[in-house]
């Protein structure tokens, strides 16, 4: 009596999920990446398909797709998404206690972008801008600010990039409603980036 044999491994998978398995274990893994279906069989036999997380095993075919490359809004300090590449820290002071080698180990951030944040006398404004109407006031001044060129070209620069790479932009601030990285995310968008 013959015992079939289990598929194991993405190089000895079916031609769709061996695509599928490659470039999810690359670290691609949203659905609209994808552009293979698996065969019966693979749905039956491979243990690498039946691993996959559930939106990548009912993807339908759709054609070559360009690969998202999604910009995040973090937290700094907070830790990182498995996908979120490069962490860009947009705040005006890099983080107290921690030495300067600690920066990316710690979560904080790999590159310090100062010149996104806002200027020392707005910061000390949006830290107390406890009501609807203080916040508005920070939001107007922060977004002034944003639109002097060198900002701007910055902006203009890392939404680019989020078309190539993976990145995020962070602040330390806990509640982002009331943090300038909010307002980075509407400049983001505004941009073309990818945010998520």
């Amino acid at each position: 009596m013959s015992v079939k044999k289990k598929v194991t491994t993405p190089g000895d998978a079916c031609m769709g999920c061996a695509c599928r398995a490659a470039r999810f274990l690359s670290g691609y893994s949203e659905a609209s990446d994808y552009h293979f279906t698996p065969t019966l069989k693979c749905r039956r036999e491979c243990d690498t398909f039946r691993r996959m997380p559930a939106p990548l095993r009912h993807a339908r075919p759709v054609g070559i797709m360009r690969t998202i490359m999604p910009l995040r809004i973090v937290r700094l300090g907070s830790p990182r998404h498995p996908q979120e590449g490069l962490r860009l820290g947009t705040v005006r002071r890099p983080p107290r206690g921690v030495p300067k080698s600690e920066f990316a180990s710690g979560d904080f951030y790999d590159v310090w972008l100062p010149d996104l944040a806002p200027s020392e006398a707005l910061l000390k404004a949006g830290k107390s801008a406890d009501d609807a109407r203080a916040w508005a006031s920070f939001k107007r001044a922060y977004l002034a600010e944003m639109k002097a060129p060198d900002a701007s070209r910055l902006l203009d620069l890392v939404a680019a990039l989020s078309h190539r790479t993976n990145l995020s932009v962070g602040c330390y601030c806990a509640d982002e409603a009331r943090c300038h990285r909010s307002l980075l995310r509407e400049l983001f968008r505004h941009r073309g980036a990818d945010i998520v």
